[in-house]
């Protein structure tokens, strides 16, 4: 059987490469978008508590403070810190101003090891949480409520030091920024050897 002439193979090969180009430039548009909504899908994060996760002060201060990446939302945030007894010393709604949520301690502080969970709303709306300690060197006498907002005390360590999110395990969703990006990232990947894919196909076609 005699062989087509080259004529009349050129126009389904020409189609061929033209949806091929198309394919891969859909792909790239689609990687390119994935990529800008990768940073607007990342929730708020804790940058810094006062005192310190891991801390050891003098006393115990008259109120915790956690500084967030972004101004969080009052509904839903709550901050509660236990003393060495498991007794709670936080005291009322914790109050945000711009970045900052600041937990006033009430009560008869003693020496020892106090833990703090928080659970913040982020400026998107979505919740995270954690936890982190400190340990007071000496027994204080405890803020009332109105002294309560003051500075917290010095520590003989670094007490303002950057404070690791710890995911609390019953929060199922803590960390949704986390996953969400690792999802963003799975996609890009998968684009990205679509595109590679795409470009043999065409060498091939050559």
């Amino acid at each position: 059987m005699p062989t087509p002439p080259l004529s009349s193979r050129t126009p389904t090969a020409t189609r061929r490469r033209r949806w091929a180009r198309t394919g891969a430039g859909a792909l790239l548009v689609l990687g390119a978008g994935l990529a800008s909504a990768a940073p607007a899908a990342a929730h708020d994060r804790l940058e810094s508590t006062n005192p310190g996760d891991g801390a050891v002060v003098d006393v115990a201060p008259a109120a915790v403070v956690l500084t967030m990446s972004s101004t969080p939302i009052a509904l839903g945030t709550q901050v509660q810190v236990k003393g060495p007894d498991g007794t709670v010393v936080s005291s009322g709604d914790p109050q945000i101003v711009d970045a900052t949520v600041t937990e006033p301690l009430t009560g008869t502080l003693p020496a020892g090891t106090y833990e703090v969970q928080w659970r913040i709303t982020s400026s998107d709306g979505h919740p995270v949480s954690g936890t982190f300690s400190f340990t007071a060197s000496a027994a204080a006498s405890g803020a009332s409520p109105s002294t309560a907002t003051g500075s917290p005390s010095s520590s003989s360590t670094s007490s303002a030091a950057t404070s690791p999110a710890t995911v609390d395990p019953s929060n199922p969703v803590a960390g949704q920024g986390d996953s969400t990006l690792i999802g963003v990232g799975i996609a890009v990947v998968v684009v990205v050897g679509g595109i590679g894919g795409v470009i043999g196909y065409l060498r091939r076609r050559r």
